[in-house]
């Protein structure tokens, strides 16, 4: 017996983080369990290596680390994240809500490579993680397609919001270019699920896409 697994996807500024917390609420509202996983898990010590590369530690531009090597960074957080906390929910039947997965190396290191590269890493990337660390493989991936201009201007609104600077990907707006590109590329290869969260050029309204991507779940999980 498995689980069911959906993942919410998109570039950093797509309002993903915003979805998925709107998504959990609504869920827990209506009493349905799920088991929530965000990704990466920044305090734990199987993301030792993301954070190392993300501080820029092994370079101050993501292309100094390889799209192969970074993305075994982040499997194996996701590895140890699997065998150590939502494995037993997964194969006891459960719905398990992930915000990002596999998907964002797919998304991110994609973006390192040129297009003609990219089938052959997105081939390797599902069998690297669903086949040789045998984590499960999403039923439902929604991935947010918004355009580069807007995600860049809700990047700066939120770090005015926080008073971050970003890490080496959130500083490199070429680079976010590349990853949205590389998205793109990703959901079209992979049967991803689109969201469009723009209409006329500027983002939908919170709920509006909320209810999109709700409409999408309750389809998945046959509620």
């Amino acid at each position: 017996m498995k689980g069911t697994l959906i993942v919410l996807e998109g570039i950093d500024g797509s309002g993903k983080s915003t979805q998925y917390r709107r998504l959990c609420q609504h869920m827990t509202a209506l009493g349905k369990p799920f088991h929530s996983v965000v990704f990466p898990r920044y305090d734990q010590d199987s993301s030792a290596l993301v954070r190392l590369y993300l501080s820029g530690a092994f370079g101050t531009k993501p292309d100094d680390v390889n799209a192969y090597a970074a993305s075994a960074f982040y499997a194996v957080d996701r590895f140890a994240s699997y065998r150590l906390d939502w494995k037993p929910a997964y194969e006891a039947g459960g719905l398990i809500l992930a915000d990002r997965y596999t998907t964002s190396n797919a998304c991110h290191q994609g973006s390192k490579l040129p297009d003609s590269e990219l089938p052959a890493y997105f081939d390797w990337l599902y069998d690297f993680e669903y086949h040789r660390l045998e984590l499960p493989r999403p039923d439902l991936v929604l991935y947010l397609d918004v355009e580069l201009d807007v995600a860049l201007a809700q990047m700066a609104e939120r770090r005015r919001a926080g008073g971050g600077t970003g890490d080496i990907h959130e500083k490199d707006a070429a680079y976010l270019g590349q990853c949205l590109r590389a998205g793109r590329r990703a959901a079209a290869h992979y049967g991803w699920t689109r969201i469009a969260c723009l209409r006329d050029g500027k983002m939908r309204d919170i709920e509006d896409i909320h209810e999109e991507i709700f409409s999408h779940v309750l389809l998945a999980t046959g509620a």
